[in-house]
């Protein structure tokens, strides 16, 4: 049974990191791209950051890039967000999510993601 779990969400003033964490079990995803999406109450879940399978391309929404960071551990079963200089407007539920390339280039579409984690949330404080 594949299993992602999120870690690492929490409350932390604007301006502060966090460093989130998604645990994959179940089968073999070195193939697969990873990505984080985000949803506050009331809104649709949103894309926030991608990674390739071998951790060589990243792509980021604009409203985290430059902030947001997302890498994968040596595993092929660990993927990190690291957030920096965090806003009041990145409050949301954080979740993870894997997917089996279908087409050239990181997806930014929920609906192609195959995998997903329960979500972790992150309350950002003014």
């Amino acid at each position: 049974q594949v299993q992602l779990v999120e870690s690492g969400g929490g409350l932390v003033q604007a301006g502060g990191s966090l460093r989130l964490s998604c645990a994959a079990s179940g089968r073999t995803f070195s193939s697969y791209d990873w990505g984080w999406f985000r949803q506050a109450p009331g809104k649709e879940r949103e894309f926030v950051a991608a990674i390739n399978w071998s951790g060589t391309s990243t792509y980021y929404a604009d409203s985290v890039k430059g902030r947001f960071t997302i890498s994968r551990g040596i595993a092929d079963k660990m993927v990190y967000l690291r957030m920096n200089s965090l806003k009041p407007e990145d409050t949301a539920v954080y979740y993870c999510a894997a997917e089996s390339p279908r087409r050239a280039g990181l997806a930014d579409s929920r609906d192609e993601y195959d995998y997903w984690g329960q979500g972790t949330q992150v309350t950002v404080s003014s």
